[in-house]
Order: C-alpha cells, then sequence, then structure tokens
C-alpha cells in the first residue's frame, strides 16, 4: 500500500474484523458459563472448567487488546496458537461423518486461515490507529523532554 493512511486503516479494520469473532465468542462463554463447561467437557477439552475460564480470559481479554492495538504483535502470535489448537480440540473433523464431518472440516480449515491473518498482523504491526502507537508516541514524546 503506498499510502501510510490507507495501510492505517487496513490494519485498524483488520484488528477490529479478527477480534470481532473472538470477543463475542469468549463474551458468550462468559455469560452462559454453565453451557461453555458442558461443551467444553463434550469436545473432551482438558480441564474443563479450567480450560473455560482459559477460553473466556484469551477470547474476550485478548481479543479486546487486538481490537484497542495493546500489544498487538505478541497477542497476535498468541491468537495464532491458541485458533490452531481449538481448531485441534473443537472441530476434530475426523471423528465425524456425512455433513457433520463437513462442517467440523471447514471450521477446522477457518481456524487456520484465521491464524494467517493473526500472523499477518504480528508481522506487519497494529498501525497507527492502536493503543500501541499512542504509547509509543508517549514515550517518544516523553524521552524527548528530558533531553
Amino acid at each position: 500500500m503506498t499510502s501510510p493512511l490507507l495501510r492505517d486503516l487496513v490494519l485498524l479494520a483488520s484488528r477490529l474484523l479478527l477480534a470481532t469473532l473472538f470477543v463475542l465468542m469468549g463474551w458468550g462463554k462468559l455469560t452462559g458459563f454453565s453451557g461453555t463447561v458442558a461443551y467444553m467437557t463434550a469436545t473432551g477439552a482438558p480441564l474443563p472448567y479450567l480450560s473455560s475460564i482459559m477460553a473466556i480470559l484469551v477470547e474476550l481479554g485478548l481479543g479486546l487488546f487486538v481490537a484497542l492495538g495493546r500489544l498487538t504483535s505478541p497477542i497476535a502470535i498468541l491468537f495464532a496458537l491458541y485458533t490452531i489448537v481449538t481448531a485441534f480440540i473443537g472441530h476434530h473433523y475426523w471423528t465425524f461423518s456425512g455433513m457433520e464431518r463437513y462442517d467440523m472440516w471447514i471450521h477446522f480449515y477457518k481456524n487456520f486461515s484465521i491464524s494467517g491473518g493473526f500472523l499477518a498482523l504480528a508481522a506487519a504491526g497494529p498501525g497507527r490507529f492502536s493503543l500501541d502507537a499512542v504509547m509509543k508516541n508517549a514515550s517518544a514524546g516523553t524521552s524527548r523532554i528530558k533531553s
């Protein structure tokens, strides 16, 4: 992209689009916690109660960080790994047959595609419309004042 403004707007859109899924899912897990634990149990997730809490913290908490652009690159890498791991836990298509298998297959590989988006975000950074940029500019201003 030749325009820095356009690049930063696209990075903002990327962060918001990637985060939306996780924030919504994390909120649903939080507000329907008993159902979340039941789902984790049904999928064979290890330690379903603890897995539910971890999923909420990652999806809702870190999802908000991505949306706001705070600690974007390291969190994006964590999300890429998290999303691949959850593909194996929640979308094990090889245990299904027929249309259910196909549906799970789509979700399994959708997770890998989302991970690719997170890795691209980690490499590109959050852009100037982010808390990371605000914090960087604030610290640069502070160091200039001290000089």
